[in-house]
């Protein structure tokens, strides 16, 4: 059995339309996670609760958030 055209061409993105997110919006996601497993704690797991492992995950990513933000303002 065969897609009619139409239903193929409609079904498809258009010519040159990316496929997924940007690369900007990658690297910013590869480069999140990257900081976020620098931290030993969460690169090797040593929390043995999915409770304390979700808590360290939770505090590391707001450290690197509040960081941002204090960069952002010393652009000043």
């Amino acid at each position: 059995m065969t897609v009619p055209f139409r239903l193929a061409a409609a079904a498809s993105p258009a010519p040159g339309a990316a496929a997924g997110p940007g690369p900007t919006q990658r690297n910013t996601v590869e480069r999140l996670i990257n900081k976020v497993t620098a931290w030993r704690g969460i690169a090797t797991r040593y929390d043995k609760t999915p409770e304390s492992y979700r808590a360290d995950l939770h505090l590391r990513v707001s450290m690197i958030w509040i960081n941002g933000l204090l960069q952002a303002t010393d652009c000043d």
